[in-house]
């Protein structure tokens, strides 16, 4: 959500003072996704409660993203901010297709927007009891690659 409203900040730039920024609620989203954050053992209901309202706050960034680009050039943006936006479009699809059907798992989850390509993988050590991998494996033998 953070990221779209830097996004947001950037297609809107050659507008200041012609059209009203877009209404982002950051510091409402903000202040409702710490609410639930900071608490000890938050609950199902406060958990599910909290992402809708996430989800959200992110769709409305997405429809002002796509009617912004749509009247100034998404070339703008620079090429992270541009890559960040393709993932965040795929990850509010997954998240959305979860919250909707009230599930925990959907194929090739995305858990990093700035790692799309890496995977959880839960090992069950006491240190870490997930460790995070890359979701293809390569090695080299005698010069040849194998995927």
């Amino acid at each position: 959500r953070e990221k779209t409203e830097g996004i947001l900040d950037v297609l809107h730039q050659p507008f200041v003072g012609k059209k009203p920024k877009p209404r982002t609620y950051r510091v409402k989203a903000r202040k409702q996704y710490l609410a639930v954050s900071k608490k000890k053992s938050p609950g199902r209901k406060r958990i599910r409660k909290t992402v809708g309202q996430q989800l959200a706050f992110l769709r409305r960034n997405l429809k002002y993203i796509e009617r912004l680009s749509e009247q100034n050039s998404v070339r703008t943006l620079s090429t992270k901010q541009y890559r960040d936006l393709l993932v965040i479009h795929e990850l509010f699809r997954q998240q959305d297709q979860m919250y909707q059907t009230r599930t925990h798992s959907v194929k090739d989850r995305i858990v990093s927007i700035s790692q799309p390509h890496i995977r959880p993988i839960v090992r069950g050590k006491a240190k870490a009891k997930t460790e995070f991998g890359a979701k293809i494996s390569a090695r080299i033998v005698d010069g040849f690659t194998y995927v």
